[in-house]
């Protein structure tokens, strides 16, 4: 039988406000524990939320960014359930009005199409404490600095039908919260979390099969790998004659398996009723305009402009415009060297690697847009050849200076006199006579891999330096004579 997979998922993304949704509290990450939780955070008797107006703007910037339904009147409700790391006993919460209603994503897939993914609902809440397994001798210790941080939890339409797809939109939903600046997206650090809603069914089925939730996946590889071990666990279990138990289970990545952790609690099991301490929140057109027109360029509306102005592929335009970061360094290249797509190759290539290599942000970058726009200009003059140019990269990420420094200093300007050239030529195929005559002997199949290895040997020969396109004109001409 053939499987389709379902996909749901529900990102918490931590807003970048100074405080906490509720109180004054500081929401710096990596302090002492419980060093910044008040009485507020708490749930002290006696004291009173007070709803963060940044968070609220932030919640607004969102929804007009993915075109959803902003409330206009929203209502905080409280979830009640026990847990050591939720000290009021309940989360301040939204259930029935959320401030974000329904709203679309598009987000690219590898293949280069677009697809649009359906959000149901972004509503605010508070974050819970952190819970501590290591280093308590058998018990687990309890850090509140977390709880009451805001959180955006936006919950998307079950669109998705591969862990690749699932990934995409994870991505896309952490470029836009950083293009908006409302969430720094540091996903080590917990400020996007992702809760994964896996279900199967028969290929061709209307009917959604029961769903499993894997909680709090912190990373796009994790959410890839834990989607696809759970898809195949249950297709393993209904093929087996088993049943499918709707259930909340843990990803683990040391083992790549998800394991089950309490049955699926449903909206009742929280008992929500509107919080008595906080009014409804009630929002003015004038607020909603003036966040609307704050709004930057957004990644996709960045992507298609990509697409049109430079001529860049689906794929290569969303890769470039992950971030605003990344997409202003290669807007800053393709200014410098005038070619959209050197820049486009080089950014996603060589320099992608270098930062790969040495886990770096485009922020951290060893080598300026400037620079490297220094490098590409050298390649289209002729001055130097790919394979130099990629020494002379190696070069400046060390920081040995820029591209002209390098190339005087080391000597490495192209040879491009069609005479010196044809004397290395010439050399050189005096030294593979036997070689030459075994080319001009053979077919045209064998011929072209022959033609390789001169191409190859001629390089070799002159240290690199001779331009391709002479070594190519110049040695073909010779074989043929």
């Amino acid at each position: 039988m053939q499987w389709e997979i379902v996909i749901g998922l529900e990102i918490h993304t931590q807003l970048s406000t100074t405080s906490k949704i509720f109180s004054g509290s500081s929401t710096i990450f990596g302090a002492e524990p419980n060093t910044q939780a008040s009485l507020i955070d708490l749930g002290m008797p006696g004291v009173l939320p007070v709803l963060n107006g940044q968070a609220v703007r932030m919640a607004i910037k969102f929804g007009l960014a993915i075109n959803a339904h902003i409330g206009k009147t929203s209502v905080f409700a409280r979830k009640n359930y026990f847990y050591p790391d939720l000290p009021k006993g309940y989360q301040i919460s939204q259930f029935e009005l959320p401030i974000v209603g329904k709203g679309h994503l598009d987000i690219a897939l590898e293949d280069g199409s677009v697809k649009r993914v359906g959000i149901t609902r972004a509503h605010l809440e508070e974050d819970a404490g952190k819970s501590l397994h290591h280093d308590f001798q058998g018990m687990s210790g309890i850090d509140l600095n977390r709880a009451g941080t805001p959180l955006l939890e936006i919950v998307s339409e079950p669109d998705m039908r591969s862990a690749k797809e699932a990934v995409a939109y994870v991505r896309a939903i952490h470029a836009l919260v950083r293009y908006l600046d409302i969430c720094d997206g540091n996903m080590a650090e917990g400020s996007l979390r992702c809760d994964c809603n896996v279900s199967v069914r028969p290929k061709g089925a209307i009917e959604f099969g029961t769903r499993c939730e894997i909680k709090n996946v912190n990373s796009f590889r994790f959410v890839e790998k834990a989607i696809n071990y759970e898809a195949q666990r249950q297709i393993e279990t209904l093929e087996d004659g088993g049943k499918i138990i709707q259930e909340t289970r843990l990803y683990d990545p040391a083992k790549d398996e998800t394991r089950s952790m309490r049955s699926k609690e449903e909206a009742n099991d929280y008992r929500y009723f509107p919080d008595p301490d906080l009014l409804p929140l009630v929002l003015e057109d004038t607020l909603i305009d003036e966040i609307r027109s704050q709004l930057p360029e957004l990644p996709n509306q960045k992507r298609e402009r990509f697409e049109q102005q430079f001529g860049l592929s689906v794929y290569d335009a969303s890769v470039l415009t992950a971030s605003r970061a990344l997409a202003h360094y290669f807007e800053q290249v393709q200014k410098g060297c005038g070619d959209a797509k050197l820049a486009t190759n080089w950014v996603m290539g060589e320099l992608a690697s270098l930062l790969n290599k040495d886990n770096l942000e485009i922020e951290q970058s060893p080598i300026t847009a400037e620079q490297l726009a220094g490098l590409l200009l050298r390649i289209k003059d002729n001055t130097i050849s790919v394979k130099i140019a990629k020494a002379v990269f190696e070069a400046m990420a060390i920081g040995e200076g820029n591209a002209d420094q390098i190339i005087e200093a080391k000597g490495l300007k192209q040879v491009t006199d069609s005479n010196a050239i044809e004397s290395i030529l010439d050399e050189m195929l005096a030294n593979l006579a036997k070689d030459v005559e075994e080319y001009r002997a053979s077919d045209d199949n064998k011929r072209k891999k022959m033609f390789g290895f001169f191409v190859g040997q001629a390089m070799k020969a002159s240290k690199g330096k001779a331009n391709p396109q002479q070594v190519n004109a110049l040695l073909k001409k010779k074989l043929e004579g």
